[in-house]
């Protein structure tokens, strides 16, 4: 019952522990109305201060001016019901009161600035400095867009007081000025300490990581951009006090190319859409949805299904009419209010921006939509496809054909996107065939081809081999037995089984095209044979020969990790012959082919020696055949041998080489995701962890577009990983969030997704967020449960979660997992990681409860000294000493902390003379227990003489053990107790 000051005042403090949401703000309701009636001023003032701040920071900007109203009559009235910081806190919220007035359009202009009037006259009264008042003058400024730049001097040039806005608050404004006058980089200079990471506050960083988005792009700083947008949006999703921040997220989405994520951010926000309590903050959430929405309509996506408001189905174009609507009404509401234009030109110039980036950023992150790629034209007006973009396709339908022709004869690898713009044209009767180019057949022949090496780049090889058999009878009936006999062998060596019978008449068949084509190449007759004409029939027969090479490498594969066989044997005499023939008929690219065959199946078997030289040869082979696309792949396996011999400049070296000459090249198939995850990895071998992170961010949204989505995810973990160990844990965090919510977190590889979620959890716990981790720790406990075969990773699961637990101070939670973390030790022990518990919940317990935290805290401890006994003398991954040392260590904090100082110093010199038993393993450990018996002593014993000496000869002993920065912090101390 709230009948009581002391009922309300103990509510009060319950409710200030809640998150900022409905609940909080409901109750915070219900308690000013319970405090109402007691005549107790001072509850009252508590009660509606707490309601203001829950209006504050969930956005309802409408309320908060009627309650500071209250709030100011009590002032008037019953000064001495405030505290000394409720005092201060009247003043501060003026300010409050000024930036909540210009939210609504409602409020006329002038009560807006006799309300800063009113400031100035109080704030004259109590003697406080003019600075927060020029600053209420400048945001009106800069609202109305009039008096801009005095205001601003006025503000600027004024000494800050104790009641300006804190130092990060007022960086964002005064880099946001900069932004306004087109000043990018002197914007994200004053954003730096803010930025990053020196200077912060309740509502930063987030709020500038949402301004400095554009910025960011705009002065090609890409990295940084993607991760304040990965971290700052963590901090404000769902946030109804953070509408214009979430906005921003979303235009930020639209102008990286990244809709899809942008989708994903307007589902997760659809409450933000009925948040109406600050209107100029909803303005400014509706215009960076209609900035994303927009993308959407313009690239053809009006009728892609899209989360509005509640209560209906959306798609992309129906939103967009509805958000322009009413972002359009509250713009007139607003530049009428204040009778200038300056907020509907601002909207506009958001509005009026096109992509900044000429393709999508990579963000790291699994979203549920593919990538919406725009349907760009050509100068014509047709549509760019897939099989279109990229290299200039002549619009002449005989030029064209030509070219691909052209390009196939070159073995260039532009020609399968000729091709398929070729049969395009055909398909959908904006072509047809001219008789210029030759008989039709031949053309439906060459189209066969080519549709089979698509089939077959997609394993379908069955398909594939159809069409290319359909191309053979066509070539036939031309009178071209060489191209026949070339789209028979590949027919049969493109294909895939592991059925034995099917595998021999398979060989049988690729014998008889290789004896099919040396009776052709014994009749060929040179008379009449133009160059041309001999040079075709040459690598049509050394295609043959390239066939069945293939088909024997294939057997040899399947018969690995034997390295000899009947399989090995054939394979080394088709590979020997194809490169035979090749160097007599002057073809380097065949013979480039034959080694790199054989450097290939060296490298499966482990021989990376001959595996290397062959690789090296196969380059050779590639720069003397004037066809430099073709040396992408040999570079990128060579690049993997770089790796295995660490290597890594040299494997990053041939990776950039093979990505460029793929980009250069048009090279389509080469497996470009694959290369940037190997790329990724060679950087952070290197200890380029910049470049490590760009090209593992690349390699996953690579994956994604090529639908290898399992791919995709192991390649974010490793991610993840990467930006954790660098020391960037939120970027870590929401990499991790991205793989495990939705479909992703239920495919997969079920162990590899279990070690991303607790390295989520890890995350969340590092960044404080207790809570959250705690979560998913249990959600990972309950599945690793399952395993029968792996109990020690439920131990450590169910301890780690029992620890979370208490760190988020859900005590009776926690004691729940630290029951199922013992038990679960009992059947799979982990001494190790539950002393570690034992240990946590004794330190959290002293903090927790305080004058009556000790006895449960020597219990904890109690318990860490039977485990640690309990161990076997031969277990392994278990150190005695340091177990025991480190229940002595935390013992002696604990009793330290309850000023029982003698026990306290017996129990560290206890843990200093435990970690002595771990010699140069120990020495770390032990100077740390050094430094708390030193404490002891000099602190809490004052007997500073004992602990100078004490700490003279650890230092000492710390620098003979190499530990300079441990000698640093135990000299640091000495000399403390030596000017004492």
């Amino acid at each position: 019952m709230l009948d009581t000051p002391e009922a309300v005042v103990e509510a009060l403090r319950e409710n200030n522990e809640r998150p900022h949401g409905l609940q909080r703000t409901v109750t915070a309701e219900e308690l000013v109305e319970a405090a109402e009636p007691l005549d107790e001023p001072g509850v009252l003032v508590t009660a509606l201060l707490e309601l203001m701040r829950s209006y504050e920071f969930t956005g309802e900007h409408r309320k908060s001016p009627v309650v500071f109203a209250r709030v100011l009559k009590l002032w008037d009235t019953a000064p001495d019901s405030f505290t000394q910081w409720e005092a201060h806190q009247v003043f501060w919220r003026f300010k409050w009161v000024t930036t909540s007035l210009l939210q609504v359009p409602d409020v006329p202009l002038a009560a807006i600035r006799g309300w800063i009037d009113q400031m100035r006259t109080r704030y004259a009264s109590a003697d406080h400095g003019m600075q927060p008042v020029a600053a209420m003058g400048y945001h009106v400024a800069h609202h109305t867009g009039e008096g801009l730049a005095d205001a601003y001097d006025l503000w600027a040039t004024r000494p800050r007081t104790e009641l300006s806005d804190c130092e990060a608050c007022e960086i964002r404004h005064f880099a946001e000025h900069r932004v306004a006058a087109g000043d990018d980089a002197g914007a994200l200079e004053t954003w730096q300490p803010v930025l990053g990471g020196s200077m912060g506050c309740t509502e930063e960083p987030q709020m500038s990581q949402a301004r400095a988005l554009l910025p960011l792009l705009r002065t090609g700083r890409a990295d940084e951009a993607r991760s304040h947008h990965l971290t700052g949006y963590r901090q404000v999703r769902g946030n109804t006090g953070m509408q214009d921040e979430v906005g921003l997220h979303l235009e930020f989405c639209g102008l990286s190319r990244n809709e899809g994520r942008g989708l994903e951010i307007l589902a997760e926000n659809r409450p933000l859409f009925e948040a109406t309590g600050a209107p100029l903050a909803r303005l400014s959430f509706l215009t960076g949805a209609e900035v994303l929405l927009a993308r959407l309509t313009e690239d053809g996506h009006a009728d892609t299904a899209v989360a509005g408001p509640p209560g209906r189905n959306w798609t992309a174009g129906e939103l967009l009419s509805h958000v322009r609507s009413e972002a359009d009404r509250l713009t007139t509401a607003f530049d009428t209010r204040n009778a200038t234009t300056a907020v509907g030109d601002r909207r506009q110039a958001r509005l009026a921006q096109r992509p900044l980036l000429p393709e999508p950023l990579p963000l790291g992150l699994r979203t549920s939509h593919t990538r919406l790629s725009a349907a760009q034209a050509t100068p014509d007006g047709t549509p760019v496809t897939a099989a279109s973009a990229g290299s200039e396709v002549p619009q002449d339908f005989v030029a064209l054909v030509r070219e691909a022709r052209r390009l196939t004869a070159a073995g260039h690898p532009g020609e399968h996107r000729l091709w398929s713009r070729v049969e395009e044209r055909l398909t959908d009767g904006s072509a047809a065939h001219d008789d210029v180019l030759g008989p039709e057949d031949l053309l439906q022949a060459e189209i066969a081809d080519q549709r089979a090496y698509r089939l077959a780049t997609t394993d379908r090889n069955a398909e594939s081999s159809s069409e290319l058999q359909r191309a053979a009878e066509l070539y036939e009936g031309l009178g071209m037995p060489w191209h026949a006999l070339s789209a028979r062998s590949r027919s049969l060596a493109w294909l895939s089984t592991t059925d034995e019978a099917e595998r021999d008449a398979i060989r049988a068949g690729l014998d008889e095209t290789l004896a099919e084509a040396a009776r052709l190449m014994t009749q060929a007759t040179t008379e009449g044979e133009d160059a041309e004409g001999r040079a075709e029939r040459e690598l049509e027969y050394l295609t043959v020969l390239y066939s069945a090479t293939f088909g024997a490498y294939q057997d040899a594969v399947r018969e690995l990790p034997e390295a000899a066989g009947s399989a090995a044997d054939r394979f080394e005499e088709r590979a020997a012959t194809l490169r035979a023939e090749a160097e007599r008929l002057s073809v380097p690219h065949h013979v480039a082919n034959a080694l790199q065959f054989a450097a290939d199946l060296a490298a499966r078997r482990g021989d990376t020696a001959r595996a290397e030289d062959g690789l090296l040869a196969t380059l050779a082979a590639v720069d003397a055949s004037g066809r430099p696309w073709r040396g992408s792949r040999p570079r990128a396996l060579l690049a993997q041998l770089m790796l295995g011999k660490d290597e890594p400049a040299r494997a990053v070296e041939l990776l950039h080489q093979a990505l460029a000459d793929a980009a250069r090249y048009d090279d389509t198939d080469f497996a470009v995701a694959p290369t940037y995850a190997l790329l990724g990895h060679a950087a952070s071998h290197l200890g380029d962890v910049t470049g490590a992170v760009r090209h593992l961010w690349e390699a996953a949204a690579r994956f994604d577009q090529d639908g290898d989505h399992d791919e995709a995810t192991d390649v974010r973990i490793q991610l993840a990983d990467v930006l954790a160990r660098s020391g960037r844990q939120a970027d870590a965090v929401a990499v991790l969030e991205s793989v495990l919510v939705g479909e992703s977190a239920a495919a997969g590889d079920a162990r590899a997704l279990a070690q991303a979620r607790l390295s989520l959890a890890r995350g969340l716990r590092d960044l404080g967020e207790y809570l959250p981790a705690a979560e998913e720790f249990l959600r990972l406990a309950d599945i690793v449960a399952a395993w029968e075969d792996d109990g020690e990773v439920l131990t450590l699961v169910a301890a780690e979660a029992a620890t979370a637990l208490a760190m988020a101070d859900r005590w009776d939670a926690a004691a729940t997992a630290y029951g199922r973390a013992v038990t679960a030790h009992a059947d799979a022990p982990n001494p190790s990681l539950i002393i570690h518990m034992m240990c946590e919940f004794a330190r959290l317990t002293m903090l927790a409860r305080e004058a009556d935290g000790l006895d449960p805290a020597l219990d904890y401890l109690t318990q860490a000294d039977a485990v640690c006994a309990a161990v076997p003398k031969d277990a392994e991954d278990f150190a005695p000493w340091y177990g025991r040392g480190t229940v002595h260590y935390r013992r002696a904090r604990v009793l330290a902390e309850a000023e029982r100082f003698e026990q306290a110093l017996a129990e560290a010199e206890a843990a200093i003379a435990a970690h002595e038993e771990g010699a140069e393993h120990g020495e770390v450990p032990r100077a740390e227990a050094v430094r708390i018996a030193a404490l002891i002593e000099g602190n809490g014993l004052a007997r500073f003489q004992e602990a100078i000496a004490r700490l003279t000869a650890a230092a000492a002993r710390c620098r003979q053990a190499g530990l300079q920065e441990a000698a640093h912090i135990l000299d640091a101390l000495r000399q403390d107790y030596l000017k004492r």
